[in-house]
């Protein structure tokens, strides 16, 4: 059987998706010899993976993003030549046309541009808009990355909850052995001295990251005299005031964008992770954190909850106050960080990619079937 994968999000600027779809191309590579996988447009050996630019140098991008723009604008017909033969088409919210005769198959990451299209700028909004239209009503079966996920899919978008399965994401085998060498260097190179708590994420409106930093802020003095509190991510959008409170108070470190080699290390080496998002399709860097053994704060909303389970302590991101006491719980209680950094490291276990590379076998089997 080949599978073509629509790899578009490997060659721009992106986070999450694309460290999912890197993880995942790579897993189903090494670990599945019943299918063949090929990569829309067509990529072979894939680069170091950053956040920040193409997965592949320069020259192969262009050469790829022509490609993507030939199939744009010549609809199907140009997409199947791109795409080669195809028994599955697995389509991105990048993807304008699909091959014909081809079965096609997508991933759902998350509604935020429908629950919460404020949160969103009019771009991601109108490419989720078409992925609905173009992709989601025609998939003949789709994976979620989280129950949550799924549930939003058959609420808002009336998707028929057979065609969905439950497909959690995985963490880099990175993250869960990560040497105290490794993470002094780390700390050495972003001139971290002090004990810190860690947040992972675009700086954007969804993060939440105002109501973190005047929860840090209430904390009594001693504990911010004692700890740091650092953010580590690029800017996004709608973002100045918040990136100036961050590059401008007093025990906030701002690292901006942190380079992927460099998380495993930044992450085992903070007191604790804090992540007080708004809504998550799944929360990869709540469940990196785990992987790490780092007790963590996480929101009591959307996938949030079934990522942590009973190995972090849940709050309403909404809440401030809540925020403050759960950070400040942790700061205080060496013996509650312990037993929650042996429960995430134990919960962490699930999410490895031979697991998600089996689960996705079936799926391509029954999609085809």
């Amino acid at each position: 059987m080949r599978v073509v994968i629509d790899a578009t999000p490997l060659l721009v600027r992106s986070a999450g998706v694309k460290t999912y779809l890197y993880h995942w191309v790579t897993a189903l590579r090494r670990h599945s010899a019943e299918l063949e996988v090929s990569l829309f447009p067509r990529l072979g050996q894939l680069g170091p993976l950053r956040h920040d630019r193409s997965v592949v140098s320069p020259f192969e991008t262009a050469v790829r993003l022509a490609l993507l723009g030939l199939a744009r604008l010549g609809g199907a017909s140009a997409t199947g030549w791109v795409a080669g033969r195809a028994d599955i088409f697995h389509a991105s919210n990048l993807v304008r046309h699909v091959p014909r005769g081809a079965c096609v198959t997508a991933t759902l990451h998350d509604l935020t541009t429908r629950l919460m299209p404020e949160l969103h700028t009019a771009a991601n909004a109108g490419a989720d808009r078409h992925f609905v239209k173009r992709i989601v009503k025609v998939a003949r079966r789709m994976i979620a990355v989280s129950r949550h996920t799924a549930e939003d899919a058959v609420r808002l978008l009336g998707v028929d909850a057979e065609r969905i399965e439950v497909i959690y994401p995985a963490v880099s085998e990175a993250f869960f052995s990560s040497p105290e060498r490794r993470v002094a260097e780390v700390r050495l190179r972003h001139g971290l001295s002090r004990p810190y708590a860690l947040f992972v994420g675009a700086v954007e409106p969804r993060k939440n990251l105002d109501r973190l930093l005047d929860a840090w802020a209430g904390l009594p003095r001693s504990l911010r005299e004692q700890f740091d509190l650092v953010a580590a991510g690029p800017p996004g959008w709608s973002c100045s005031s918040t990136l100036a409170r961050l590059r401008n108070s007093p025990g906030i470190r701002y690292l901006g964008y942190v380079a992927e080699p460099d998380l495993p290390g930044l992450t085992a080496g903070a007191t604790l992770f804090v992540y007080p998002s708004l809504y998550e399709g799944f929360g990869l860097p709540v469940a990196q954190a785990m992987a790490c053994g780092v007790p963590v704060v996480a929101s009591a909303t959307s996938s949030l909850p079934e990522v942590v389970g009973e190995a972090g302590l849940l709050v309403d991101p909404l809440s401030t106050s809540e925020i403050q006491a759960a950070i400040e719980r942790l700061l205080l209680s060496p013996s509650l960080r312990a037993e929650l950094a042996a429960r995430a490291r134990r919960r962490a276990g699930y999410f490895c990619w031979e697991r998600v590379a089996a689960e996705s076998v079936g799926f391509f089997e029954r999609a085809a079937g």
